[in-house]
């Protein structure tokens, strides 16, 4: 299992950023000074047509999964110049994706985090033992708390990543979690898959 890898990790101090060194079933792979890359994943770039939309009226303030023991403000969450999603910066903390849907409002909202750095386990490390049925919640700064429940768990290649299905629309109010997974590159010091929680509103 994932988890167990990770919780065998063999840590090595990489500098500002960078993400644990994980032990693969064949050793441990060969330590190096450079950073780990931290990229979650790249959201389509939004089609605008006409003026921009106004500003939203609320936004996420916490997220809260009791099943796995999160309980994290929120970062307003941007994508760099190529496009990717930047992750927060503190990675204790979860962020919004703050170009897209509001949660509580009709759309897939995004929130995301790392799963871990040089130092151990992140704020989405566990977020893979999640199992349909879990309760999420996230609080908004308008005084609502907005109740999601997880519909799936899914786990996609980072360069063959479920786009449509991840940032499609939608009928009613969604939310998507997603964090790094699956096996570590080390030539791209990176995790070499993303995890996805779907959840669907029941508020």
């Amino acid at each position: 299992m994932l988890s167990r890898l990770r919780w065998a990790a063999t840590v090595v101090a990489l500098g500002a950023g960078a993400l644990a060194l994980l032990l693969s079933p064949d050793g441990p792979a060969a330590p190096t000074a450079e950073p780990v890359a931290s990229t979650i994943v790249a959201p389509p770039a939004p089609v605008l047509s006409g003026p921009a939309p106004a500003p939203a009226a609320a936004t996420p303030q916490q997220v809260r999964i009791p099943a796995i023991g999160v309980d994290s403000s929120l970062a307003s969450l941007g994508v760099d110049a190529a496009g990717a999603l930047v992750p927060p910066a503190d990675f204790a903390q979860a962020g919004w994706y703050s170009a897209g849907t509001v949660p509580g409002d009709v759309g897939p909202a995004v929130i995301a985090g790392h799963v871990d750095d040089y130092t151990g386990p992140a704020v989405f490390y566990r977020l893979e033992e999640l199992t349909v049925g879990d309760a999420v919640q996230v609080i908004r700064s308008d005084g609502r708390t907005v109740d999601f429940r997880v519909t799936r768990v899914a786990q996609y290649p980072k360069d063959d990543f479920a786009t449509d299905e991840v940032y499609g629309p939608t009928t009613g109010p969604e939310l998507r979690l997603i964090t790094c997974g699956g096996t570590f590159d080390t030539s791209r010091r990176s995790y070499r898959d993303n995890v996805v929680v779907y959840a669907r509103s029941v508020s």
